[in-house]
């Protein structure tokens, strides 16, 4: 069975580094780059989000790609692998482990498992991955969930959410993602990728025993029918995005009972499904 080999508290800081050998693998890259502003051009150096990708391993077999900021990889191939339906938890897990140059993730399983004959391409910016035999899973109804917040907790865990951005105050154009008791953050990962930060979430979750089950998931990224399926699968019931859901999130959060919220802001935020839970 698997067991961390590190404290899990690394688990859950998104500014995890990877050391291998005299190279660091970090989540920002440094740039330089010219600014036309007010007639006049200028000269900058910044730091700016990486995008690399990772391939999975899975008992040997090369599985996929990611498209990914290479912090919480482990997390990232976990989670991956729950929200697809591969595993259940970590006790099918033997081992995980980046490998030495940080391009792969190789996790060892206590059981063979078929990869999935057919990926299909999600509509992530950085081109997610979904089995295609899983798009209409999970099985799952909301209805019986005690879970209710108050309109006014929904701007205060918007504002929780910006405070977990640390890559984001550093570099810009990265993703989000919290799950949230309606009091404060539990778990929070950043990544080029909005489908990855789920991965991460429901890869933290099993690692370090923290039960995702009725509680709440604030994201940075737009709402798609994979994103929404992925909230299902970690059996939260209240989704609240910074921006837009998909016409088939919606559906789909109509059909498993969850509270969808979308263009979530300090004082303000839109309903679109379920909105008993948020007194509506």
């Amino acid at each position: 069975m698997w067991k961390p080999s590190e404290p899990s508290s690394k688990l859950l800081d998104s500014k995890e580094y990877y050391w291998y050998g005299a190279k660091m693998i970090t989540p920002q890259k440094a740039i330089q780059f010219e600014r036309y502003e007010f007639k006049k051009w200028e000269h900058h150096d910044a730091d700016t989000i990486v995008e690399t990708p990772v391939s999975l391993t899975v008992n040997g077999e090369v599985w996929l790609s990611f498209m990914c900021t290479p912090v919480q990889l482990e997390a990232l191939a976990v989670g991956f692998l729950y929200n697809e339906g591969v595993i259940e938890s970590m006790d099918e897990v033997v081992d995980v482990r980046v490998c030495e140059h940080g391009d792969n993730v190789d996790v060892w399983l206590n059981r063979t498992v078929e990869q999935p004959t057919s990926w299909r391409r999600t509509s992530g910016c950085t081109g997610g991955i979904t089995a295609v035999d899983l798009l209409a899973k999970p099985n799952v109804s909301f209805d019986k969930s005690s879970l209710r917040l108050s309109p006014e907790a929904i701007g205060q865990l918007v504002e929780m959410l910006f405070e977990s951005q640390a890559l984001y105050r550093e570099t810009g154009g990265v993703h989000t993602s919290a799950l949230s008791d309606g009091e404060k953050v539990l778990l929070s990962a950043e990544d080029i990728g909005r489908h990855n930060t789920l991965d991460k979430i429901a890869g933290m979750c099993l690692m370090n025993k923290v039960s995702s089950a009725d509680r709440i998931l604030i994201t940075t990224g737009r709402i798609s029918s994979e994103m929404l399926q992925k909230a299902a699968r970690l059996q939260v019931p209240i989704l609240i995005s910074r921006t837009s859901p998909s016409s088939l999130s919606i559906e789909m959060a109509e059909r498993y009972g969850i509270t969808l919220i979308g263009y979530a802001r300090k004082h303000r935020f839109n309903v679109y499904s379920s909105g008993e839970r948020v007194g509506l």
